[in-house]
């Protein structure tokens, strides 16, 4: 997940870490069942507070877009859709299988150009 937050923003940051988030899930940068860092991993990584992250994932579980899973994590929501789930999934086992094998992303990538050739 990548995220540009501004300090100096009228916008609180637990907002625009909520906004971000939402954004990647429409436009498809997060799909269904893609697991989302911690709120330790993520407010380390932001060099923010750990309650922002909270707040923001709070709100976004409110709202029906990530899901808690005790000590499984934390993941992006089914997007309603049972084929696009599906699939979501599938590719997201495809890719963790080509990397555990030590494939970088863009060999993954053309392994996917010549599945669909």
């Amino acid at each position: 997940m990548r995220f540009h937050l501004d300090p100096a923003s009228k916008t609180p940051l637990y907002e625009q870490l909520r906004a971000g988030i939402l954004e990647q899930v429409r436009n498809g940068e997060l799909i269904a069942e893609t697991k989302i860092p911690t709120v330790r991993g993520l407010a380390e990584e932001l060099q923010i507070a750990p309650h922002t992250v909270a707040k923001a994932y709070k709100e976004l579980e409110a709202q029906g877009v990530i899901e808690a899973r005790g000590r499984l994590g934390t993941f992006i929501a089914s997007g309603g859709d049972p084929t696009e789930d599906s699939a979501a999934r599938a590719a997201i086992a495809y890719v963790t299988e080509l990397r555990a094998l030590g494939l970088s992303d863009a060999r993954v990538r053309e392994f996917l150009e010549r599945a669909l050739d």
